[in-house]
């Protein structure tokens, strides 16, 4: 007599996060689609004040309503990765400041390759389930989705904050059609302190939680494609050419509970710790290629990491 088939059990959220935290990540949070949260709103606000500056796919409407992204999506599984190393940021004039973010291996693929397991997993514990993941490439409100789901607050730096890593996270993002129990939204705990707001040094924080790309190092060195930096801003740069820390790096949050990642492709690449300014100035394309091989950094093209070093450098010194 065969025996008689029994369906699949569908795996539950307790065995969803365990999978998340086996496959390395450091916080793994769920939010259901049917909460209703103010981001949409929010975003639309920042977008019609021009805060975006040229990030015209900031405007895409699937960061608005996820299901034009998932049709059949019910929960949105959050993750996190935390990716600080301890090293200082030069302080010699002569070197160039590069953001935490982009010291070490790219983390598209770091956690693309971890979220593509997960969602590879569960799609074959039941018939029908199906999974979508995101790391900062498709139109998905991370950050947003990330406080829904209780891994931590957006700041008043635009940044979201973990009680256990501050600051220094990386988020990815797998959508899923399963109804899964949701996770209690993070609340806000930056309080009174304006320390990031102070500390920035072209005012890109136009308001508490409210950050104006236009004026923000980030951008002008990252999706500025422009030949030059603005006058407004080139003086102000304090030798950055790829991102900025300085906000984060005066947030008491990260003060205390930074601590230093388990993940070895975190680690810097030693080239990428204070390059000198002239260097990076006259970087050659295929120099470029080369170095940055491996890197997120590849978003900033050849021609906009010259434009960037020469923008720091002393006008004697700042051509080839």
């Amino acid at each position: 007599m065969s025996p008689i088939a029994r369906e699949p059990e569908l795996p539950n959220v307790g065995a969803i996060k365990q999978k998340a935290l086996d496959l390395g990540f450091h916080k793994v949070g769920v939010s259901s689609i049917s909460d209703r949260t103010e981001a949409a709103q929010q975003l639309q606000q920042w977008l019609n004040r021009g805060h975006h500056a040229d990030m015209a796919w900031m405007a895409d409407p699937r960061r608005q309503d996820i299901r034009q992204a998932m049709p059949e999506v019910r929960s949105v599984i959050s993750v996190a990765l935390n990716y600080y190393t301890p090293h200082p940021q030069s302080q010699d004039p002569s070197k160039a400041k590069i953001s935490r973010y982009g010291w070490g291996r790219d983390y598209h693929k770091v956690l693309g390759r971890r979220l593509k397991a997960m969602a590879v997993w569960l799609e074959t514990r039941g018939d029908g389930i199906k999974a979508r993941y995101y790391v900062d490439t498709g139109p998905i409100a991370e950050k947003a989705w990330a406080q829904q789901a209780g891994l931590g607050w957006i700041g008043k730096h635009g940044n979201v904050i973990t009680r256990e890593y501050g600051s220094w996270v990386f988020l990815g993002e797998l959508l899923t059609n399963l109804d899964l129990p949701p996770d209690r939204p993070h609340t806000e705990h930056c309080g009174t302190c304006t320390r990031c707001m102070e500390a920035c040094p072209t005012q890109a924080i136009a308001e508490p939680f409210v950050v104006d790309a236009n004026r923000c190092i980030a951008y002008q060195t990252i999706e500025n494609r422009s030949e030059r930096i603005p006058e407004a801003i080139a003086p102000h740069l304090h030798n950055w050419v790829a991102g900025c820390d300085i906000c984060q790096e005066v947030c008491p949050w990260n003060e205390r509970f930074a601590r230093e990642t388990d993940i070895p492709d975190f680690q810097p690449y030693p080239e990428n710790l204070a390059p000198p300014l002239v260097e990076l100035a006259q970087l050659s394309d295929s120099d470029w290629d080369r170095r940055f091989r491996a890197s997120a950094l590849r978003r900033i093209r050849p021609d906009m990491m010259r434009r960037n070093a020469k923008a720091s450098l002393p006008e004697t010194t700042s051509q080839p």
